[in-house]
């Protein structure tokens, strides 16, 4: 969508590059956090830290030429070119290869220019623009090939406030929804050290894998969850096709029902894996998935689905994966229905479902809420970018 606004190159409208990409830098057990490009997602406002590395006193004072500084944005230039992050107000850690930080000047508001950089324009032309067929890579010199729109600083501001709020509204609920599940993981624990009844496999109380797609259901669109779209139960996104125009990805077969568990067989140890509260319409996942539900009135599919997400399971089924001969570490439907449930007694169960129930459903409240955030954010982005919306019709939005 064509912008009314002046269009200026990027790097005119910043004031440093924190740089530090050209050598490895070592690393210690322990120390200073320093974070990498899978790090840095454009599903959250901030980074966060998964598989970080540390390093020493010493390196983290004398070997960087640069550290950001609350503000910067991170900007991923390889591998996935294109993610961005704001830097938090308490900087705790550290960048190197792969990606760098951007700090703006006087001309432009740094919360802006997060929010264009992540606008689907500024994210098409990076991927574009990207060179390299196995590990895609933006270079430095393309920077100056980014034309971002300049509005004046109080029409930055607004709009840059805007996608801020909305998007600090969203990852506060995944917050919640991080503790409501760790509290929901804590109850169940204390119960399996109560429960008195036996022991048997996921097998014997679930049905796996048994709703396949076979075309013929006579629908015009499908809705489809890849194995990477998915991670510790947030939803990033769903692909959405309409069937007499596209061609469906040939992995999508697996139909899904409300409160399906939906578990990667790639990689376990990656988490990617949830509970479909409530499938959208013509719903289906990757044949990357096991999709279990229980046929056990006696256990919940809330308490299937701790049972598979606890370490101890994770950690059994990476051990399998890393002993397959495919090309990834990879597991079997079978093995996940191998693995070791404590199976309560009717009254038990009841009493665990009435427990885990309510969590469960605030959580799903919750990523609804953000699903719809994350809508409203991203429609009004490029009709605000482009001029075409006034930012006085954002008064609402950033009082509520």
């Amino acid at each position: 969508m064509k912008s009314k606004w002046k269009l200026t190159s990027l790097p005119d409208l910043l004031s440093f590059v924190v740089d530090n990409r050209g050598k490895t830098v070592p690393t210690e057990e322990k120390g200073h956090q320093l974070i990498a490009t899978n790090c840095v997602r454009n599903d959250k406002l901030y980074p966060v830290y998964e598989k970080v590395r540390y390093l020493s006193d010493e390196t983290y004072k004398t070997w960087f030429r640069a550290h950001p500084i609350p503000g910067d944005i991170l900007f991923v230039n390889k591998g996935t070119p294109g993610r961005v992050c704001m830097v938090p107000d308490l900087v705790d850690f550290c960048i190197a290869q792969d990606m760098i930080a951007f700090r703006t000047n006087d001309r432009m508001y740094n919360k802006f220019l997060f929010a264009v950089l992540r606008s689907s324009n500024i994210q098409t032309q990076i991927y574009n623009t990207s060179v390299g067929d196995v590990i895609p890579h933006f270079k430095k010199s393309f920077l100056d090939q980014l034309l971002i729109p300049e509005p004046d600083l109080e029409t930055q501001r607004k709009i840059g406030d805007m996608y801020y709020l909305l998007s600090k509204k969203i990852d506060i609920n995944t917050k919640i929804n991080h503790q409501l599940e760790q509290t929901a993981q804590t109850i169940f624990t204390d119960f399996k050290k109560r429960c008195t009844s036996n022991i048997c496999t996921i097998s014997d109380i679930a049905a796996i894998n048994t709703d396949t797609y076979s075309g013929k259901e006579g629908w015009e669109y499908v809705n489809y969850l890849d194995t990477g779209n998915i991670s510790n139960n947030e939803i990033e996104s769903i692909q959405h096709f309409a069937l007499l125009d596209g061609k469906l990805p040939s992995r999508a077969k697996r139909k899904v029902r409300a409160n399906d568990i939906v578990y990667s067989t790639v990689r376990p140890n990656q988490r990617h894996f949830g509970i479909i509260a409530h499938p959208v319409d013509n719903m289906l996942v990757s044949t990357g998935f096991a999709v279990l539900r229980s046929v056990n009135p006696a256990v919940c599919n809330e308490y299937i689905y701790l049972t598979l997400t606890s370490e101890a399971i994770i950690e059994q089924l990476q051990q399998l994966a890393e002993q397959s001969v495919s090309t990834f570490p990879s597991i079997k439907a079978l093995d996940i229905g191998g693995c070791k449930i404590i199976v309560p007694t009717l009254d038990e169960g009841k009493t665990i479902q009435m427990q885990l129930a309510p969590l469960f459903h605030a959580i799903y409240e919750n990523q609804v809420q953000s699903t719809r955030l994350a809508a409203l954010r991203d429609t009004l982005l490029p009709r605000l970018m482009s001029g075409e919306l006034s930012v006085s019709d954002l008064k609402a939005v950033n009082q509520d």
